[in-house]
């Protein structure tokens, strides 16, 4: 380093072009633009909301890893993952511009789930547009089956009441299996066991947490200039922003604006444990700037992108790994220690006991 502290100025540049522009996400449900083509038929894929994340003590079963068979502390992130209500089956025919939707059928959606805040709901036709994408399915026009979800904000601990609506493709190598399917589910509730297997890898969409606009040091790593070269911003800016020809400045140079809020996808994720009671891993006390688990939740291995509360959605692995582990974990023990830096008040039986004394001494 040179006086000052200054960084190598030889080092690469900090911040991904591939990123590029840094703008802010539309909305706050990620988009997935690929499915895995499989021969499973199902739904490929779930979503939930951040509650939190904990650590767990399992045995690892990854091979050739140096612990292999030994028990290793994890971190896992933990989702509250209501069941999702399939409101609508779609059929889309591949066309040289992509997938373009032929038809939709809608099933008669309960009071209770509050799709009109979302938008203006079809109120009838359900039964005859679903004879209409059986006639394409038979004449061989339909390439792709997908179906309309929506979250059910009520049964997790997130302070909202309007769902969050998605898409999602149905598995399979047979078109006609797969609309039989989505008929069978459609006005149904899926749960995630329904969708996942313990133990399975998958690919985690979710937006990033917000951080407003900030400057090109933060932005983009640039490195602070030394004392000398100092003229305003206390050295905080890049020292040129182009060159006299081409004169204009490229979409390549460092610049301040948007950081934060923005769609990530994080490849390889494997989920550790599916359940239906909440207690079993929330902390006590709740979750920090969450609250309580109460139903269904899934234990996810690592981070995922996003803040508490976060709407978070998985898909079956585009690219998984060829050596994954099979089968599920073996999970020995699941932190629920306060995570409200508040340490629990202990009974004079165990301060004696400490003390190696006994309550009679």
């Amino acid at each position: 380093m040179g006086r000052g502290g200054r960084r190598n100025p030889g080092r690469p540049r900090r911040g991904s072009l591939a990123f590029s522009p840094r703008k802010r996400a539309s909305r706050p449900v990620p988009r997935i633009r690929s499915w895995p083509d499989e021969d499973k038929v199902r739904v490929q894929g779930f979503a939930g909301y951040k509650a939190g994340m904990t650590h767990v003590i399992m045995i690892d079963d990854w091979p050739n890893s140096p612990t292999e068979g030994e028990e290793i502390a994890v971190p896992v992130t933990v989702l509250d993952a209501p069941p999702l209500y399939v409101a609508a089956v779609r059929a889309y025919a591949a066309t040289p511009d992509g997938y373009k939707c032929l038809t939709e059928a809608w099933a008669e959606l309960p009071e209770e789930l509050e799709m009109d805040r979302v938008f203006t709901v079809p109120k009838d036709g359900t039964a005859g547009d679903l004879d209409e994408i059986e006639e394409l399915v038979d004449e061989g026009v339909v390439d792709e089956i997908r179906v309309i979800v929506a979250t059910q904000p009520k049964k997790a601990g997130v302070p909202k009441k309007k769902p969050d609506v998605m898409e999602y493709r149905i598995g399979g190598r047979d078109v006609r299996e797969r609309f039989e399917y989505a008929v069978e589910i459609l006005g149904e509730e899926i749960r995630a066991s329904d969708v996942f297997e313990e133990g399975e890898i998958v690919d985690v969409s979710g937006i990033t947490k917000g951080k407003g606009f900030q400057g090109v040091v933060k932005r983009w790593g640039v490195t602070i200039q030394d004392r000398k070269a100092q003229r305003k911003q206390k050295g905080r800016h890049v020292g040129s922003i182009g060159p006299i020809t081409p004169s204009r400045v490229r979409w390549t140079v460092p610049m301040a604006g948007q950081m934060g809020y923005h769609q990530r996808t994080e490849h390889n994720k494997r989920i550790l444990k599916i359940g239906e009671n909440g207690e079993e891993v929330t902390p006590k006390g709740g979750f920090v700037n969450y609250g309580v688990v109460r139903g269904d939740y899934i234990l996810i291995h690592g981070t995922v992108p996003g803040p508490k509360k976060r709407l978070i959605r998985l898909r079956p692995a585009v690219r998984p790994p060829k050596n994954a582990p099979k089968g599920a974990p073996e999970i020995l023990y699941i932190s629920r220690t306060s995570q409200q830096g508040v340490r629990p008040k202990a009974s004079e039986e165990d301060i004696l006991e400490q003390l190696g004394g006994t309550a009679s001494a």
